[in-house]
């Protein structure tokens, strides 16, 4: 069971993601965008094992918000989410922080399987 941050500035997706997520354990910590990701990083000291943000978002959208998570926790696992084409081209860049880039739509077993696999990944590189 893993604390994850789950970041997506529509309601009804971060609903439905938290409950998947919530499926296999895990402990899920909500925000709108990526300010508030930050914020909520900082209230918890980093203590969190897996960003999970969608790119495509106002105030500060899912790039922003990993070279910022990634600077301030570089040990933070983080993964993208989008439904853009030209978001996903943008977060190529982003290889050496980011584990990977989930497609919209996508179904509830491919996150919980993506998941999975970017936690036994930190595992594994951590431990």
């Amino acid at each position: 069971m893993a604390k994850i941050l789950l970041v997506d500035d529509e309601e009804a997706v971060r609903g439905f993601l938290k409950r998947g997520l919530q499926l296999d354990g895990h402990v899920v910590t909500l925000a709108v965008d990526g300010s508030d990701a930050i914020e909520r990083l900082a209230e918890m000291g980093g203590e969190i094992d897996l960003l999970l943000t969608d790119i495509r978002m106002p105030m500060m959208d899912g790039i922003a918000l990993a070279l910022a998570a990634k600077r301030d926790y570089p040990d933070l696992t983080i993964m993208l989410m989008t439904g853009y084409a030209e978001q996903r081209e943008r977060a190529r860049n982003l290889e050496a922080i980011v584990v990977d880039v989930l497609t919209k739509p996508f179904s509830l077993a491919e996150l919980r399987s993506g998941v999975a696999r970017a936690l036994a990944g930190r595992t594994t590189s951590n431990g």
